[in-house]
């Protein structure tokens, strides 16, 4: 049985705070490669904030990939073969 090792780029996070909605898909990008992906939308305006989270979750549904709602404007996104555990 061979069993792959994950890559270096699975094990890369990255912290986005987006200023404006074109950026999701530079979210939804990183996931697709692999990275887990910490989002504060803080810096952006609710109704702005909440269409690019939304843009983002569908696409995490499209790629089987995860969100968690960490706070109230800060989330994870993660490729599906990233373990999510709440300590």
């Amino acid at each position: 049985m061979v069993i792959p090792l994950p890559s270096a780029q699975a094990r890369q996070m990255e912290v986005v705070a987006p200023e404006r909605f074109e950026q999701a898909a530079e979210v939804i990008a990183s996931v697709r490669a692999g990275r887990t992906v910490l989002l504060q939308a803080d810096h952006l305006e609710p109704e702005t904030g909440q269409r690019l989270i939304d843009f983002v979750c569908g696409g995490m549904a499209a790629l089987d990939g995860q969100s968690q709602r960490l706070e109230d404007r800060v989330f994870l996104f993660a490729p599906a073969a990233v373990v999510i555990s709440h300590l």
